[in-house]
């Protein structure tokens, strides 16, 4: 048990080292209101006048105070001079000639062996970090102090609370220290040790109010009750003593500090401990053996061992797993690079790989949110494409009236006695140009998205790449040169595609429908709702009795301008324009379909072939070729400054959380009971 604060105060100096604060160690926190006798607590449990006094506030940063038991100077002095002991042995401190003395994390290898001395470096140490008027700083000061008659103990000595603020303090000093004492206290592992005077109300006491917002239960405070001689005479504290006021779980234990004038005097603390003990016997003889100064140091001692009894197992497995995530952390960092040719052709042999599989679908990083690479491009081809050309109506933007006008300018000025093939051509093309225009959206969709694969295997698949900013760009630009130049061609393809298509109409098209089947189709549908024969002679009879029906007779005397007879926007047709109309818009639809059935199956194929699959042929050799350069190897591989910084950083922590396990390895199940 003895062993378990000295491995908590190794366990402080590994994670100082490199300023980390993730792994939360047991320790002891003291807090009290400005002048409520923390400082002479602390002292007391030295058994040395070390800190710093005066009015106001004075403890300006929290002073991190390790307490470390050591033999006597004569003892070892005989473990130096190797009475039967080896050299160097744990307790031995060779090369130190003090009963006691202290040293500084701030500084490196200088004992100090005279305690004026430690005062003064506090105080030098916390002007350097919060200036010398009075300002607050949270960055610790360190200090170890090795006696042969302190206990092994940890404790956090805090700013005092305080209300107005003084010399170059901003106004919310009270904020800003309660804040820091929270940040300290907040740690589930640490004990809280609430100083508050005697001849103040404890109803009213700043500490113990702190300790209760983050220790509701009292679990983990423990209540010192300082300057008992100054209490209003015929008053005592012992209902306070004995938790009848206000109850606290850990106990609550009684001090006398030193008055101003012994401090004046330089009256010794081994006298005024003695003091203590004759005013607590006279005092509160109940309560002599269960209070003062030695008390105090022994039930702290005690409270802080089994408390970090109790946490060492979360605190292995904290480690544990925090060794895990930080040595992931460091391979995801990858090496310092040293071989600037091989690292570069990995990388790029790296991204072209993962590229072209993300095309494929066996990329490592699958994305779960939306469709991406390969998959994106097929709902292009066969969902937004497809749709999209299934949509485009075949007879779409032709009237009858526009069909009827094409079919007699092809006749000229002779009368058809057929509908001519000319008209059909003339109006098929038009609708065939249709689909030209949703071809060439495809080709720019699928473009855009060999665009996001390049994003896509930069954040997920390629770690490496981040590293090396000026490289990562560099491969952008390649690949998006790549694409730029295949896209026109890829373009120019499919264009061809549809002037294929209208370069010749194939009427012999085994899927076109027969121009006399049709026609013939068309006449019986009409016999089956006309009389054609009755209807035939009736329109006959009308003809003969007027031979000039339709520009009627010109009256005599007038001159008639037929060119001045407007042109009808819309008429009835008659049965043998209808049936012409009809006749053209079935062979329109039906050779439409076969052309878009073409072209549905022929632009995700042209695709393919000239834009994705050469792209996937030719990128890595297009990457080795423009990168792959001695002058640029050397700019291409510079990394970022964050990732060089937080490679440094990592590898830090992972060093001290391999200490650190190694130190909780040392102590044997056995040491914990």
């Amino acid at each position: 048990m003895e062993t378990l604060i000295p491995t908590i105060n190794r366990l402080q100096e590994v994670f100082l080292t490199v300023g980390a604060e993730i792994v939360q160690l047991p320790q002891i926190v003291v807090v009290g209101s400005q002048s409520s006798g923390k400082s002479s607590v602390l002292e007391s449990l030295v058994g040395r006048d070390f800190l710093p006094r005066g009015s106001g506030i004075v403890t300006r940063r929290p002073l991190v105070l390790q307490l470390v038991n050591v033999p006597p100077m004569q003892e070892r002095l005989k473990i130096e001079n190797g009475n039967g002991i080896k050299q160097n042995a744990p307790n031995s401190y060779p090369g130190v000639r003090a009963e006691e003395w202290g040293t500084f994390l701030h500084c490196k290898n200088q004992i100090f062996t005279d305690f004026q001395e430690i005062r003064q470096e506090i105080e030098a140490e916390t002007e350097r970090g919060s200036g010398d008027n009075k300002g607050i700083s949270p960055e610790a000061i360190y200090l170890k102090i090795f006696s042969p008659k302190v206990l092994n103990l940890t404790l956090v000595d805090l700013p005092g609370i305080t209300k107005v603020p003084v010399g170059d303090q901003p106004e919310d000093i009270e904020a800003q220290v309660q804040e820091m004492i929270l940040s300290f206290i907040s740690n589930p592992n640490c004990l809280i040790l609430a100083v508050s005077p005697a001849n103040s109300d404890l109803a009213t006491s700043d500490a113990l109010k702190l300790a209760r917002e983050v220790d509701p239960d009292g679990r983990r405070t423990l209540l010192v009750v300082s300057k008992l001689d100054l209490m209003d005479a015929g008053t005592d504290a012992l209902e306070v003593l004995l938790g009848r006021v206000i109850p606290v779980r850990l106990g609550i234990i009684g001090v006398v500090n030193r008055s101003q004038h012994d401090i004046n005097t330089q009256k010794s603390l081994e006298d005024s401990m003695k003091d203590e003990q004759v005013f607590l016997q006279r005092h509160y003889p109940s309560l002599a053996s269960r209070a003062g100064s030695r008390y105090l140091a022994k039930t702290l001692s005690r409270l802080l061992m089994h408390h970090i009894r109790d946490c060492l197992p979360d605190l292995k497995t904290r480690v544990t797993v925090l060794s895990a995530q930080y040595q992931a952390r460091l391979n995801s960092y990858g090496q310092p690079v040293e071989d600037h040719s091989a690292t570069l052709l990995q990388i790029v042999t790296k991204f072209a790989s993962d590229y072209c599989n993300t095309i494929e679908g066996t990329a490592r990083h699958i994305q779960t949110s939306e469709l991406c690479g390969g998959a994106r491009i097929c709902y292009i081809f066969h969902e937004t494409f497809g749709r999209t050309l299934q949509s485009i109506d075949p007879l779409a933007g032709l009237t009858g009236l526009d069909i009827l006008t094409a079919i007699r300018n092809a006749t000229g000025p002779r009368p058809a006695l057929f509908v001519p093939e000319v008209s059909f051509e003339l109006l098929v093309k038009r609708q065939i140009k249709r689909l030209e225009e949703p071809s060439l959206r495809c080709v720019e969709l699928v473009h855009e998205e060999l665009q996001r694969i390049i994003q896509h295997c930069s954040s997920f698949s390629t770690q490496e790449l981040l590293r090396f900013p000026k490289l990562h760009d560099s491969i952008v630009e390649v690949v998006t040169g790549l694409l730029r130049k295949r896209l026109p061609i890829t373009n120019e393809m499919v264009h061809n595609l549809v002037a294929i298509e209208l370069a010749y109409i194939n009427t012999k098209h085994p899927d076109f429908t027969d121009a006399a089947q049709v026609s013939a189709s068309v006449n019986s549908q009409q016999a089956e709702t006309l009389d054609g024969g009755k209807r035939w002679k009736n329109e006959k009879v009308v003809e003969d009795k007027n031979p000039a029906a339709g520009f009627g007779s010109p009256s005599k005397g007038h001159a008639i301008n037929l060119l001045d007879t407007a042109v009808p926007v819309s008429r009835k047709l008659s049965a043998r324009e209808q049936r012409d109309c009809e006749v053209i818009q079935r062979l329109i639809k039906s050779y439409f379909l076969i052309v878009r059935k073409s072209i549905q199956d022929s632009v995700p194929k042209t695709v393919m072939h000239f834009l994705v699959n050469n792209v996937k042929e030719h990128l890595q050799s297009e990457l080795v070729g423009q990168l792959y350069k001695q002058p640029l190897l050397q700019e291409l591989l510079i990394e970022s400054q964050d990732t060089a910084q937080q490679r440094t950083e990592v590898a830090q922590m992972l060093e001290a959380l391999k200490k650190a396990n190694n130190i909780i390895s040392e102590i044997r199940e056995t040491h914990l009971w």
